[in-house]
């Protein structure tokens, strides 16, 4: 009986070895570059835009902040807030106001 078993696996072993010829090689990694365009543009207004210009800019381009909807001045404050209690911005609590004021003058929402 054990013969017979042994028999039957060598068999089975030779037979499924032509399958083992059809596995492919892992597939190689190769490292890919991206090259993003440089993020040089500051916020507009000279002094009045530099809280926003020292804070804001280590995470978000200035147009992407100018590109975003119209907002209310307590709105604003509310997404700067956000900013630093839910994402940890390490923004001054002295910054806050200005930066609100400044979001609110260039992209306020109409009606405030």
């Amino acid at each position: 009986m054990l013969t017979s078993i042994l028999r039957l696996g060598l068999l089975l072993g030779v037979a499924l070895l032509p399958l083992t010829v059809w596995a492919q090689a892992a597939p190689a990694l190769k490292s890919v570059s991206v090259d993003l365009p440089a993020g040089v543009q500051m916020f507009p207004g000279g002094t009045a835009a530099d809280p926003i210009n020292n804070n804001c800019l280590a995470c978000h381009s200035a147009d992407m902040v100018l590109n975003q909807p119209a907002l209310s001045k307590a709105a604003w404050e509310a997404v700067v807030k956000k900013m630093i209690n839910v994402y940890k911005a390490p923004i001054a609590e002295a910054d806050v106001p200005p930066i609100v004021a400044y979001l609110a003058t260039t992209k306020g929402s109409a009606g405030e």
